[in-house]
Parts: C-alpha cells; structure tokens; sequence
C-alpha cells in the first residue's frame, strides 16, 4: 500500500518512493473442474466445477469476504462458468455485483482443447514442441500466449483507468494470471513456462500512478488447508 503518515499528517514514500495509493488487484483462479482432474487443456471450453472446486471457491469466497486480504470495491471475472461461480462465492458474500471481463479469458487451445499434455504431442509434435518454447506460436485453430498478452494488458490498464486507487477482485485463469504477474515483474516468457499456480489461489499486484508495480503475493492457497 501507499506509504505511512508522519507526525504532521504527510504520507512517506514507501520503498519505491510511491505516495499515492494504488490500485490493487487480487487475482482469483478458478475452482477444480472435471478438465483439471484429467490435466487437460482447458481454453474456451465451459466445463462447470466439480463438487471440491465448488468447495475450493467458497472457502476463497470466505477468505476474501473476511477482509483477509483487505476491502473489495468491485469483483470482475472472465465470463466463463467456471470462474464466475468462483467469482460468485465472493461477490455473493460481499454484496457486491460480478460483471463479465472478456479480457481475463483463458487462452483458446483451439484443437487442443480437451487434450492431455501427452495427447496434444503426439497429435503435434513439432508444433507442441515449438509450442512450448515460443510464445508467438499457437495451438492449431487457436491463440498464442503474444496474443493472450495483448488482451490481458489492455484488460489490465482498463481495470487500473477504471478503479484508480481502489481494490478490485479478478476471477480468471491460469495463463492470464501468469500473464499479468509477467507484465508486473517486467519478466521474461520463461515466467509462463516455470510457474505454477494452484487452482483457487490467490495473487495481488499493486499499480500505482506514476507506472510503478509492486507483486504482494503469489500462489497463496492458505484458505485450502
């Protein structure tokens, strides 16, 4: 958050020098669906959650609502089932509306949709080997991660124009997260490739006025254990 008062009612920097408050999005990965217990590309698919991924995003919902992780203004979510039931187990118990974010849509697998790691190869070697190295390449009939960056970036300055100062709950997948941590962290696309983020864990990025980032927590599934 934006830096302490003094003694005369003046905020100090914090250790980036930032005085002003930021805009704070947590980011909330979806619940366990039955493509998730299989390990298989899940895209723009619309599979609903299974019983523990219900049980996954109440008991994120609760954490949340709690003020654990601090006061929500407003909860978007990518506009699939899987995520706005996740969205819905917070937004419901703060009593707040969830409104469709198109921009936190998981990325299309096309082809590959519904496939396992193991299926995709060997259906594509080549491609699912370059696949894996390029961010540039996409799966057949589908979107490469270049693109899904481009869109998630928008989304991103879109939420930090529209709730400037304010804490915002976004529901989404897993490559957009991985995406927006990236961009925070002005990280390389090794990033996509070697993190993991559990399902219905919770990140928080901080963007503040003058350009400035700050990552506050990554993969944090404390309210699963």
């Amino acid at each position: 958050m934006s830096g302490e008062k003094t003694m005369s009612g003046e905020k100090t920097p914090n250790w980036q020098g930032q005085t002003s408050a930021p805009t704070r999005i947590v980011l909330l990965r979806h619940g366990q669906t039955a493509l998730s217990v299989d390990r298989r590309y899940s895209g723009r698919g619309n599979p609903e959650l299974t019983d523990l991924g219900r049980g996954q995003a109440a008991a994120a919902g609760r954490r949340i609502a709690a003020g654990a992780l601090g006061s929500i203004d407003a909860v978007v979510s990518s506009p699939l089932a899987r995520t706005m039931a996740t969205a819905h187990a917070a937004a419901d118990s703060l009593g707040l509306e969830v409104r469709p974010f198109e921009g936190l849509i998981e990325t299309d697998f096309g082809a590959w949709e519904g496939l396992t790691f193991r299926e995709a190869a060997q259906r594509d070697p080549d491609l699912h080997r370059s696949w894996l190295g390029d961010i540039d390449v996409a799966p057949p009939e589908g979107e490469s991660f270049a693109r899904v960056a481009d869109r998630v970036v928008q989304a991103r300055s879109d939420l930090v124009a529209e709730y400037s100062g304010r804490t915002v709950l976004a529901v989404s997948h897993v490559t957009p997260i991985k995406t927006l941590l990236r961009d925070a962290l002005s990280a390389g696309p090794e990033l996509l490739f070697r993190l993991h983020l559990d399902l219905a864990s919770i990140c928080i990025v901080e963007y503040f006025p003058d350009g400035g980032t700050v990552v506050r927590l990554v993969n944090d599934t404390a309210h699963l254990q």
